[in-house]
């Protein structure tokens, strides 16, 4: 398996990314849609999740697609993107129709970052209009690191941020991932040099320091922030995508999967302060010529970009006024 051409979500024809930043909010939002709508799932495994529309994506549930996803900053308030995206897909026609109504269908969910250094004393939620922004700015190729629902991401350790990734499949299917790395533990290890993902780094596409040469590791993380912050809510929010025809029960093993991404590039990882969730869509281009085996295939594949994903979140992080911890970058340049 060898990445995308842009080694991004958006290798997957049809799937666009649009990001929103608030510089002064230290805060954004991400929305990802595609031509047509898509069939999804989600995967939640963190202890504290905050969501829109999740419901709908369980198997047993009657609708069969959905017209984008959303991952945005905010907590709670941030829920409110989906709002924004929603009235955009609506001015374009685009929705689940019911008679005369149309009504867009935009699952969402949410990190924490409400107490990083931003200014957070609004008077309107300031979400809603993000969403619409991202929505507006959603193409082919996108900006990672401290951008859309990254912008205001921490890690243990250092700054987070948005970060995607893919692989082509032998089958020459593509697998990808979004994500906003936002967790209490470290996408790096004690060194604060080499990525807990380093074993499946590709073309140096995080730095390519390689694994931490020391044994033992996890045994004393020196989290800062977990140390310094340690009841305030977290998140790694991700969404993985396929261009094999999935329906939705398959979608939501293949979520399942990749949360073993997380597993492998975060220390600790899903922990109760954490919303740890994984959304999955497939585009439904590409028939799938051996389903037990392709399926397999997706869900691997979808845990190895993620934890690229979330190294690269972490390694394309920049820095800003205000910043309470610092970017990998500052400490490895």
């Amino acid at each position: 398996m060898i990445p995308g051409p842009k080694n991004s979500i958006t290798d997957i024809a049809g799937l666009r990314v649009g990001n929103a930043s608030d510089a002064a909010l230290k805060s954004g939002s991400t929305v990802l849609l595609a031509q047509d709508p898509f069939v999804a799932s989600v995967a939640v495994m963190g202890g504290a999740p905050g969501t829109r529309e999740t419901d709908l994506l369980a198997p047993d549930k009657s609708v069969a697609k959905v017209d984008a996803l959303v991952l945005s900053g905010g907590s709670a308030y941030g829920l409110d993107a989906c709002s924004g995206v929603v009235d955009g897909l609506r001015a374009l026609g685009r929705g689940y129709k019911v008679a005369q109504a149309v009504i867009p269908l935009v699952p969402g969910a949410i990190l924490f970052d409400l107490i990083n250094g931003g200014e957070k004393d609004w008077d309107e939620n300031p979400y809603r209009a993000l969403g619409r922004r991202a929505l507006d700015a959603a193409q082919e190729t996108f900006d990672i690191g401290t951008v859309g629902a990254g912008t205001g991401a921490l890690t243990g350790m250092f700054k987070g941020g948005l970060g995607t990734a893919s692989l082509v499949l032998p089958c020459g299917a593509t697998v990808g991932a979004l994500v906003a790395a936002n967790p209490v533990g470290s996408a790096t290890t004690p060194s604060d040099t080499h990525f807990w993902a380093a074993p499946f780094e590709i073309d140096g596409e995080f730095g390519g320091k390689g694994p931490d040469p020391e044994s033992g590791l996890g045994r004393d993380l020196p989290h800062r922030k977990m140390t310094a912050l340690f009841e305030r809510a977290n998140t790694t929010i991700a969404i993985v995508a396929t261009d094999m025809t999935l329906d939705k029960a398959q979608c939501q093993r293949m979520a399942t999967a990749a949360h073993d991404g997380i597993g492998r590039a975060i220390v600790p990882a899903h922990c109760p302060g954490d919303g740890d969730l994984v959304f999955a869509l497939s585009t439904g281009a590409r028939p799938m010529a051996s389903p037990d085996k392709d399926l397999l295939l997706a869900g691997h594949a979808a845990s190895l970009c993620l934890s690229r994903a979330i190294a690269r979140a972490v390694y394309a992080a920049t820095p800003a006024a205000g910043d309470l911890m610092p970017c990998w970058s500052d400490q490895n340049a």
